[in-house]
Formats: structure tokens, C-alpha cells, sequence
């Protein structure tokens, strides 16, 4: 049997495991955007503030995700559900890209079109919402896309900690030693990382070039 026939013939699962990491890696999106956007744009308000969040959060990146896993696990509200550990996990690794690409396009935008702003009476407030988000808006996607092609990798190894996803068949596989079954779980995430590439880099290209 090889891996398309193991994939058809386990279809159901493969559903179900699909679902949960697509729900795993949608909500730690959702959080890092919550979070990164805010975080990226006080970056560009309060450069010394700066420094520490970049400093942290590129400090969190070169973790190795079962260990980052393991410290978070003795945490006792967090380690109290797989689930609820791995979105945290998943959300610190996603907020580098998107601090770092909200802080680059909001740093990018011409000088003169704030003094522009700034002639016609905005307010700082005003000129952030109105004039420098949506100028920035295709490098913010660019690393909202980045950060989810990590995140849906990273989602594999939940499964490690029992949150479940794609990466159930991979540690199958590995204690099976069986290819086909680390196959049915890498492919499928392999294409959806694939997938969501496509999407967000046509989405971030097209505000880019409006």
C-alpha cells in the first residue's frame, strides 16, 4: 500500500487531523496578529521599547520547539491542556515576522507623506490609521504570510505534547518506521503550507501595488 492509497483508505482521520491543525495554527495566527500589529507599531513610536520586544521575540525564534514545548508544559495553565500550551507556543513563534514587517513598513513610509499629513492637521493617531497602515498594509501581510507558513511546520510537533494535528502520522510513522504514514502527515501539511504561501503572497502583492 502506498501513501495515496493509505490516505484514501484513512480519509477520516486525516480529516479530522487536518481540521485540528488548521484550527491550531488559525488561532495562534489570530493571537500573533492581535498581538504583533500593536506591539510592531509601538516598535516604531518607541524605539528603546523596541530594541527589548525585537530582542525577545528573536530570542523565542531560536528555540527548538520541543524544548520551547517542554518549558511551557511546566507551567501549571498551560500544561493543564495540550491544546491551549501548543497555541501559545505556536502564537511567540509567529510574532517575529509580523513585528519586525509592521515596524518595516510603517519605517517605510516616505517622510514627506506624514509632513503632508501632518500640514493638514492629523493627528498622530489619525496618520497611523489613515496614512502609514494602509501604505504598510503589503509588508504587514508579507510577514503575516511568513509567519504562518512557520507556524503550520511548527503545528506538527503539537502532536508531541498530545494537541493533536497532521503530525499525529508522523510520530506514528517515526515509531512504526513506516514512510507512508510520516508521509500522510507531512504531505498534507507541506501543501497547506503550500497553499497559504500562494494566497497571502498574492494578497500582500496586490496591496503592495495598489
Amino acid at each position: 500500500m502506498n501513501t495515496l492509497q493509505f490516505l484514501w483508505k484513512n480519509q477520516a482521520q486525516v480529516y479530522t487531523l487536518t481540521v485540528e491543525h488548521l484550527w491550531l495554527v488559525g488561532i495562534s495566527m489570530l493571537l500573533a496578529v492581535l498581538i504583533g500589529l500593536p506591539l510592531g507599531i509601538l516598535v516604531t513610536r518607541r524605539p528603546a521599547f523596541g530594541r527589548v520586544v525585537l530582542g525577545a521575540s528573536t530570542i523565542v525564534q531560536t528555540i527548538p520547539s520541543l524544548a520551547l514545548f517542554g518549558f511551557l508544559l511546566s507551567s501549571a495553565w498551560l500544561g493543564e491542556r495540550a491544546d491551549r500550551l501548543a497555541i501559545t507556543a505556536l502564537t511567540l513563534y509567529a510574532l517575529l515576522p509580523i513585528i519586525q514587517n509592521t515596524y518595516a513598513g510603517i519605517s517605510g513610509v516616505n517622510p514627506s507623506v506624514r509632513e503632508a499629513a501632518l500640514g493638514m492637521g492629523m493627528t498622530d493617531l489619525q496618520i497611523l490609521v489613515r496614512v502609514e497602515l494602509p501604505l504598510a498594509t503589503g509588508v504587514i501581510l508579507a510577514g503575516v504570510r511568513v509567519a504562518t507558513v512557520i507556524t503550520i511546520g511548527v503545528a506538527t510537533i503539537a502532536a508531541a505534547i498530545g494537541a493533536g494535528g497532521l503530525g499525529e502520522f508522523i510520530f506514528r510513522g517515526l515509531a512504526m518506521v513506516d514512510n507512508r504514514v510520516i508521509l500522510a502527515g507531512a504531505v498534507p501539511a507541506a501543501l497547506m503550507a503550500l497553499l497559504a504561501d500562494l494566497l497571502l503572497g498574492r494578497l500582500a502583492r496586490r496591496f503592495q501595488y495598489a
